[in-house]
């Protein structure tokens, strides 16, 4: 692992360029050592993590993709669904020559990289979700309308100076308001710019209608959240969120074991913007104080057994219920872990094919775009790959000034068998990354085409 290294700025970052299934896509790439995968958002592109990429660089090979459709890449008349997004991601992986990553996502990002570690938990090492869909139905109007038949005709208006600059006024007056939606006034601008392009705004409207209808979002995590029992969890979010109300926080926070939360005040859709030094603190702090999870095919069978006997209950629009708490995960976890039954990392192969019940050919053995016909599956991923290695708990503690991660892990290292030592995670650098392999990242092949 490369410590030290020289950070990269932003207009340093040079688009690069590879062809997967015959389509050409788009990724930004820097730094040597562990892998970080950041997943944009809708109508966004890679740039949107330009403001961090530089410094988690000094440590971290960072590879930030253009989703098909989005940005520089390819956008042909195909599959936009999350499920074939999460094989997309797989298979650029595979192309760059890597195997494991921790995934970082954003909004529709977030889904990508729950369903990523749902399909393919063998090649997850953690999940970090950032103001993430995915969780409830609740979504902004506008997005709803979006969805709607017809709206590309209207949408096709955002082009047309005079509507543009209607809009930019509208936007710009709720930010002097200092409304919730005013605070990601530039963004929601940038987002509305990228959709002139005939082919970009039919990917958009593509993507949108796989994961929004009328009611809200149509899909949801909360069935499978027990499966990232042992999966090192990150939920980040803005409280002033508009597009995705802040509840969902909670929500995934409750629903999904052992996971830390960190609320960003002030903040909304884009916390990564808001404040980009403390969200590369904490995700530095996050990537420090946890190990990789290592996937263990019988201790997936385990939960999808014991949990499969529970009945589900479908949560209507509105309601912000937080989800209960999934105890049959964590008792098979704790089984697990005290049988001391090892994880092995590359025998994901067998228990992805197992978890891949929602998503047709999305086992880790599957190709291509064939996962994404994943009826019910959308971003529904979460956490996938229960590692009894990492044995991490971690409960996130609400403050005025976000929130403090008490965490407890078992440390086999220390040869502990009970709970381990607990350790109040706080956000900084200048400590050891957990699992760094001391090796730089592999080459790239898109290197010479960039």
């Amino acid at each position: 692992m490369t410590v030290g290294a020289p950070s990269v700025g932003p207009g340093e970052l040079t688009s690069r360029f590879v062809t997967v299934h015959g389509y050409r896509r788009c990724y930004l790439r820097a730094g040597r050592g562990p892998v970080l995968l950041l997943i944009h958002g809708i109508g966004d592109n890679a740039r949107t993590w330009a403001p961090i990429i530089g410094e988690l660089a000094r440590r971290h090979t960072v590879i930030a993709p253009d989703l098909l459709g989005h940005g520089e890449s390819d956008k042909p008349r195909g599959d936009y669904s999350v499920a074939g997004y999460a094989c997309g991601m797989r298979d650029l992986l595979t192309v760059l020559g890597i195997e494991r990553a921790t995934v970082v996502g954003h909004s529709l990002g977030g889904g990508v990289a729950m369903q990523f570690a749902y399909q393919f938990p063998e090649r997850c090492e953690r999940l970090v979700l950032v103001a993430t869909g995915g969780v409830g139905p609740d979504l902004h109007p506008a997005l709803r309308a979006a969805a709607l038949p017809g709206a590309g005709a209207v949408i096709s208006l955002m082009g047309v100076p005079p509507v543009r600059l209607v809009g930019w006024a509208g936007l710009r007056a709720l930010r002097l308001l200092h409304t919730a939606l005013g605070r990601d006034a530039e963004d929601i601008l940038h987002v509305c710019d990228s959709l002139g392009v005939p082919t970009a705004r039919a990917a958009f409207l593509r993507t949108l209608r796989s994961v929004v209808d009328a009611h809200g979002q149509a899909i949801t995590m909360l069935d499978r959240c027990y499966l990232a029992a042992g999966m090192p969890s990150l939920i980040v979010w803005g409280d002033r969120d508009a597009v995705i109300p802040v509840e969902h926080a909670r929500i995934a926070h409750a629903a999904m074991p052992g996971s830390r939360l960190e609320i960003f005040p002030g903040a909304g859709h884009f916390p990564h913007h808001s404040d980009p030094a403390r969200f590369r603190r904490v995700l530095e702090d996050f990537l420090a104080t946890t190990r990789p999870a290592s996937h263990s095919p019988r201790q997936w069978r385990t939960m999808l057994r014991e949990h499969g006997r529970e009945p589900r209950t479908t949560r209507p629009a509105g309601d912000l219920g937080a989800a209960p708490p999934p105890a049959a995960a964590a008792r098979a976890v704790a089984e697990h872990t005290a049988a001391g039954v090892g994880a092995a990392a590359g025998s994901g192969a067998a228990g992805s094919g197992a978890a891949g019940s929602g998503a047709a050919g999305s086992g880790a053995g599957g190709s291509g775009a064939g996962g994404s016909g994943a009826a019910g599956s959308g971003a529904g991923g979460s956490g996938a790959g229960g590692s009894g290695a990492a044995g991490e708990r971690s409960t996130g503690v609400e403050t005025s000034t976000g929130v403090e991660n008490a965490t407890t892990a078992e440390s086999p290292r220390s040869g502990m068998s009970g709970a381990g030592k607990a350790r109040v995670g706080r956000s900084g650098s200048g400590r050891r990354q957990a699992g760094g392999n001391g090796r730089g990242g592999p080459r790239d092949p898109g290197a010479a085409v960039g």
